[in-house]
């Protein structure tokens, strides 16, 4: 059985790595998308994944498919479409490593995914189906994606969502708010940032996690909180962790991820439920994954930025 299916988008990143002399971005192309960052901690710290998307057949598709194989991430759910362009995202950091993205996706490859190109024998074979709402921006993967849940739900797997919030891909912000309201209300497991609760709520993260166990039938939450670390909760406990302090950060993008999928890779260790956890599971789960993602941010890339498990353990100790 696999531990983890994911579905959704895989893109290159552009990050800036240097300034030309006419002050144009002098580009480093990184393997990316929140699924794929997020699978390639769970292998990278013991767990068994697999993914399901779309690229296109072209350079950067193939790469991709190679980093995931790479990483031990199963690729037979990925399509390979030689009508469309595999998605490009460009990375723009400030002085603190924090990124703002343009996208390249009119459509992409990653949108263009169809309901029955869904390999359903692979959520099947699952524990956790995982996914995000970028899958929802567009159809035909849209449908593609609800159909998956659909699935995963049938086949009694728990789902996990990070809602991954990028405006720039939705028409309206309304519809992104719908999009995410609904992906929420499919999940057992949300990772969630505190800007996206603001968003969708304008309430604090403690109110935002409340909301997720009263109204959306969510049983554990993580609200991360940038490099304050992260606020969880099940239905019994509520656990705040602060990130490891000295960390000089390069470049945030992907750490949201890793964060999640450092978090779902010690959370399946404990074979337990997630109303199950008790307070000292959530806090060895959170501090792993806090200092997981903080690490990370040393690096550039997502895919490529996982620390080793030795790594976070030491610093952790």
């Amino acid at each position: 059985m696999i531990d983890v299916v994911a579905l959704g988008e895989l893109l290159i990143d552009f990050a800036p790595k240097s300034v030309n002399e006419n002050g144009y971005p002098v580009l480093s192309a990184n393997p990316g998308g929140a699924p794929g960052n997020f699978l390639a901690a769970l292998n990278k710290y013991g767990c068994t994944t697999a993914m399901i998307g779309k690229v296109g057949d072209d350079m950067f598709g193939r790469l991709l498919i190679r980093t995931l194989q790479g990483a031990g991430i199963g690729t037979g759910g990925i399509i390979v479409d030689p009508g469309q362009f595999t998605t490009l995202a460009f990375v723009s950091l400030d002085e603190s490593g924090n990124r703002d993205f343009s996208f390249a996706r009119k459509p992409g490859a990653d949108t263009c995914l169809t309901p029955d190109e869904v390999d359903g024998g692979l959520i099947a074979g699952a524990r956790v189906f995982h996914f995000g709402t970028l899958s929802l921006t567009d159809e035909p993967a849209a449908s593609a994606t609800k159909k998956a849940v659909k699935l995963a739900k049938e086949n009694g797997l728990l789902v996990s969502l990070d809602p991954n919030l990028r405006k720039p891909l939705w028409k309206t912000e309304d519809a992104a708010k719908a999009a995410i309201e609904w992906s929420l209300r499919q999940a057992d497991i949300v990772k969630i940032s505190d800007e996206e609760i603001a968003f969708l709520w304008g309430l604090s993260p403690e109110e935002g996690a409340e909301k997720l166990l009263s109204e959306y039938g969510v049983s554990l939450a993580y609200v991360t909180l940038g490099p304050k670390g992260c606020y969880a909760v099940n239905r019994s406990h509520r656990i705040t962790v602060n990130s490891p302090s000295g960390i000089k950060v390069v470049d945030t993008t992907g750490a949201g991820d890793i964060f999640g999928g450092s978090a779902m890779s010690r959370f399946l260790k404990t074979n337990k439920s997630p109303a199950d956890l008790t307070a000292e599971d959530i806090t060895s789960i959170v501090r792993f994954a806090c200092t997981a993602a903080s690490l990370s941010t040393q690096k550039h890339g997502g895919i490529t930025s996982v620390p080793e498990m030795d790594e976070v353990l030491s610093r952790m100790d």
